[in-house]
Parts: structure tokens; C-alpha cells; sequence
């Protein structure tokens, strides 16, 4: 970073498919469904995540999904896991967050 620039943080691309949760969605994959989410938020409409492929999803990338989650929901935008795997649906009801990430809630697409 130069001094005596205007640092902040990169706006993304709005992205034209939803990020897609590895089966391992630990820690390690965290920053990147972060950056996808940022992405995705940057464009309009509902904001989708696929969650079909998870087999194992951690605290780091449950925080991500809550926090996307309270802030589509606070701009006015639709958030959905899309074909949920067993395992997310297990992990999340058993964390107790599946309507902080929109599980039972009907925002389905």
C-alpha cells in the first residue's frame, strides 16, 4: 500500500453462478466463499449458495453462511442454500442455524 492513498476494501464482480461449498467446507475454504459471497452481493437479486456437495462444513464457513445471510436479508435480498447435502442439513439443524441460513425459513430457490 502507498502512502498517502485512499485504502479500502476491492469491490468484487457480481458473479453469474452461485458459489458452490466444497464437500471438505472447513476453514481452508473459508476466504474464498467469502470472496464469492462479496461477489455475489455485488450484483442484484437473491444471493444462492450450493450446498449439494458438502460432506463436512466447519465453524468458519457456518459463521460466513450466518453472517451472508443477516446481510441479504437486511439489504431486502433473498438467501438460499441451494440442494442442501445430508450433511450440511445435519450439521446445521444440529448447530441450530438452519433458519439463520435460511433452511426454515422458505427462502428456497
Amino acid at each position: 500500500m502507498r502512502r498517502g492513498t485512499d485504502w479500502r476494501w476491492p469491490v468484487a464482480e457480481p458473479m453469474d453462478c452461485p458459489p458452490r461449498l466444497s464437500p471438505n467446507a472447513t476453514t481452508v475454504s473459508a476466504p474464498a466463499l467469502r470472496d464469492s459471497l462479496l461477489a455475489a452481493m455485488a450484483g442484484d437479486g437473491a444471493i444462492a449458495v450450493d450446498a449439494s456437495a458438502v460432506e463436512n462444513i466447519g465453524q468458519a464457513v457456518l459463521q460466513i453462511l450466518v453472517a451472508a445471510c443477516a446481510e441479504a436479508r437486511g439489504a431486502g435480498r433473498a438467501f438460499a442454500i441451494i440442494d442442501p447435502s445430508p450433511a450440511f442439513v445435519e450439521r446445521v439443524t444440529r448447530c441450530r442455524l438452519a433458519a439463520a441460513v435460511g433452511l426454515e425459513t422458505g427462502d428456497s430457490l
